[in-house]
């Protein structure tokens, strides 16, 4: 996730609570009234309200008793408008909903600074509202999919599979200052002390983005998809050791779980669901798949 350079060069780095009275009821109102309702299932798009926070929410597709719900998780800077085609195919087999986290798109801002357990109860809320007990297939990109490998190992009673679309790295902030040196110049002095604010909270979610070690979702199947055409590089003097940073850090993701796999999109830059949609479409219809069958 390094913020944008120039034009597109480093794009990446870049519940309900009952409240209803009951007193003075009849007995009559009593006996029908259900301290426990349904919830209708969204369709479309609409706001939910999470810890006291509206939040957008959209969702499509039939659910199927024992398959997952997949939940896509935009990019930083980004919403769920952004990934609306890709949550169209998919919901063609799959029920499939997205949302747009504190800050973005249409939801509310954050209150204060956010950090990945801040961001990550706003998430279990909205997995609570669209997936209830059902499983769930976490499917990110950039942010969202940094988002999504570090909220799986918590919640590994609900999160099922993942599909990392270039997931921003778990070591990154180490690896911009590694990579472009305090001593740099130019664009990429710009470039490095542009993203170091984006990591210290200064991006539209107010989310402080630190680094943090791998840790196991557990014998989940887990897709991990790699931009293969190498437009970090065209950053001067620096961009060669961006791209091998960035792509020792989507070999890292594999150690989120014994049945995890990487795959390179070789015709794709950052918006590897935009470029090469068929290669992500095809990715979490095999999690998903994975997902499904019994322990």
């Amino acid at each position: 996730m390094l913020r944008t350079f120039k034009t597109s060069v480093v794009t990446a780095l870049c519940c309900t609570v009952l409240g209803a009275a009951v007193t003075g009821c009849d007995g009559d109102a009593m006996e029908s009234w259900d301290p426990f309702p349904t919830t209708t299932p969204i369709s479309g798009t609409e706001k939910i309200e999470v810890a006291g926070r509206s939040v957008n929410v959209s969702c499509a597709g039939e659910q199927q008793e024992g398959e997952p719900v997949v939940v896509l998780m935009h990019g930083g800077g980004d919403g769920l408008d952004k990934l609306a085609a890709l949550q169209k195919t998919l919901s063609a087999e799959h029920r499939v909903c997205s949302y747009d986290r504190l800050g973005a798109g249409a939801s509310d801002q954050p209150e204060g600074p956010q950090d990945f357990a801040s961001t990550g109860k706003i998430l279990t809320g909205v997995l609570d509202r669209v997936a209830g007990d059902a499983p769930v297939v976490l499917a990110g990109h950039s942010l969202g999919g940094l988002i999504a490998a570090r909220y799986a190992p918590g919640h590994q009673d609900r999160v099922k599979g993942l599909v990392l679309m270039d997931a921003t790295p778990s070591t990154m902030v180490a690896d911009i200052k590694k990579a472009i040196p305090e001593s740099a110049k130019g664009p990429a002095a710009e470039l490095r002390a542009q993203n170091l604010a984006v990591f210290q909270g200064q991006n539209p979610e107010k989310l402080v983005i630190t680094d943090g070690e791998v840790r196991s979702a557990g014998q989940i199947p887990v897709e991990v998809l790699q931009h293969g055409k190498q437009y970090l590089a065209a950053l001067p003097e620096y961009g060669p050791l961006l791209e091998k940073a960035w792509s020792a850090g989507q070999r890292d993701w594999l150690a989120l779980s014994g049945r995890s796999k990487l795959s390179t999109a070789a015709g794709s830059e950052h918006y590897i669901y935009l470029d090469q949609p068929e290669v992500v479409v095809k990715a979490v219809e095999r999690v998903a798949a994975e997902a499904a069958r019994p322990a």
